[in-house]
This record gives structure tokens, C-alpha cells and sequence, in this order.
């Protein structure tokens, strides 16, 4: 690994990382956040954040004012990339597919499965790489914005006893009724709808061997709200089958930063509880 940025910030040090993935086969960048108490070696839980279409590992740590939460709660914070990244990528001109749009899910029709199993480098590789290297406990909650909600909630969803907890801003909650979830899946999958449910919040809902609560935050002013996000099911679908879900609708908010920025607080706070903190 090699260290590519550090700052002082919030008593403790934002930092970037980039890395040779296996899982991926291409070279990969995290950022990180360590909190004072981890950078004096102290053990910490690490709250993953997953990001949206067409970010990169910059947004979350540049534009949400997270690092001032996480140095309250000693909460270590790690933001991957959304994808796999580079001129041996495939990608594809629009900005909801290929590199930027990786889905979190692995591919398994080519071109994109030789680089695109962004569920196993999230779920597996990345925590192993951050708890072999920094002071992280083995304490995880995962968190995350549209398609990164998406990424977030599947991700707890098909790993039960793995988080101890995870949230969601704006996510994409059934992709494959939504047009942003079936082009991607479509591409990554195939046309076998059966094998989009294993990567559908909604559909891994009614088979949920873990109860994990589930707290959503969605603006009510989102230009995506009702064509690609569709909350409303993911409200069903736990209804249906007893989930615990927090769904919080906000009056007059978007889908940007300035929306996450505003309740990010709250979401920390969720997290810390579950992690002990």
C-alpha cells in the first residue's frame, strides 16, 4: 500500500490509499479517516461509507463533514472507490455504467467480470486490507448514498453477523424495477432476472435470516425520488415481513451532499450505538 494524501483534521488524519487489488485486478484508492484515539493505536470500529454514481473516494471525505462525527464517536471511516478504475477497465460513455457505476455487485458476464466484483473488494478485501493495517477492531457498520445506498444495504443484507449495523441515504432500494438498476444489471448479470434478485434490497428483504435495522433517510424534493429510488417498497417489502426499518422522508431536500451533510449526524449516531460507542 502507499499513502497518496494526509491532512490534520478533527484531532485526527484524513488519508488516502492507494492499493494493488486482487479482487479486481486493477489499482485501487480508499480514503480513511482515524480518529485520535486510532491514531495513537487505540482499537476502533470502522464505519464503511459507500458512494454514488460517478464519485470516486474524494466526495464523501471532501464534501460531507463526516470527519467531525467520526472524531466524537472514535469511529474509524473508510470510503472506497465506486469502481474499478484504469485503461484495462471496461467502461462505457454513459455515466451510469462502467467506471463510477461499479453497483457493488460482481459481474459475471464479460467484458466487466474480469474487474468488476465490487461486492467481494467491499465485503471482503477492503476490511481485510483495513484490519490488517490500521488500529480497527473488527467492529463494522456500513453506510451509503444512492447507488451506494443500494451497495450498503445489499451488502448487510448478504452477509448477516458480518455489521453491526447499516444506513442509507437515497438508495436505490429495488433495482431491478427502477431503469438506473436494470441497465446495470442487465450488463453485469445478464438478461436472468431470477439472478438480480441476489443484489435487490427489496427482494433480499423477504429472505432476511437477520434482523439488522435499517435506517433510510430520503428528500422529499429528489429529482430520482419516484423514478429510480422508490423508497415506498422498500417500506412494503419490511412491512410485509416484520423488518425493522427507520424511514425518514425530509420535506424540501435533494439528492445532493448538502442533504447528506445535514443528517449525516444522525446516522453516526445510529452506528455508534450498535458499534459500542
Amino acid at each position: 500500500m502507499e499513502r497518496v494524501e494526509q491532512h490534520a483534521c478533527a484531532g485526527g488524519r484524513q488519508e488516502v490509499w492507494k492499493h494493488r487489488s486482487d479482487v479486481l485486478n486493477c489499482e485501487m484508492k480508499f480514503g480513511i479517516f482515524l480518529p485520535e484515539v486510532a491514531t495513537r493505536g487505540e482499537p476502533c470500529p470502522v464505519l464503511y461509507w459507500l458512494s454514488g454514481l460517478t464519485c470516486t473516494e474524494q466526495n464523501f471525505i471532501t464534501k460531507a463533514g463526516a470527519q467531525a462525527h467520526a472524531a466524537k464517536h472514535g469511529v474509524i471511516v473508510v470510503a472506497p472507490d465506486t469502481s474499478p478504475r484504469g485503461d484495462e477497465v471496461a467502461d462505457d460513455p454513459a455515466y451510469d455504467l462502467g467506471q463510477g457505476a461499479g453497483f457493488y455487485v460482481n459481474a459475471t458476464q464479460a467484458p466487466w467480470s474480469a474487474h468488476y466484483r465490487m461486492q467481494d473488494y467491499v465485503a471482503h478485501e477492503l476490511p481485510e486490507l483495513v484490519e490488517r493495517h490500521f488500529a480497527a477492531n473488527g467492529q463494522r457498520g456500513i453506510m451509503g448514498h444512492s447507488m451506494g445506498g443500494h451497495g450498503a444495504l445489499i451488502t448487510a443484507l448478504r452477509h448477516p453477523g458480518r455489521y453491526a449495523s447499516v444506513s442509507a441515504f437515497s438508495p436505490i432500494v429495488a433495482p431491478s424495477q427502477v431503469p438506473w438498476g436494470a441497465k446495470a444489471l442487465t450488463a453485469y448479470l445478464g438478461e436472468d432476472r431470477q439472478s438480480w434478485t441476489a443484489w435487490d434490497t427489496v427482494e433480499l428483504i423477504k429472505q432476511a435470516s437477520e434482523s439488522l435495522p435499517l435506517l433510510v433517510d430520503q428528500g422529499g424534493a429528489d429529482e430520482f425520488l419516484s423514478t429510480q429510488l422508490r423508497p415506498e417498497l422498500l417500506e412494503q417489502a419490511c412491512q410485509t415481513t416484520g423488518h425493522p426499518l427507520t424511514l425518514r422522508r425530509q420535506p424540501g431536500y435533494d439528492h445532493s451532499y448538502y442533504f447528506i451533510a445535514t443528517f449525516l449526524a444522525d446516522h453516526f449516531a445510529h452506528h455508534a450505538q450498535a458499534l459500542g460507542r
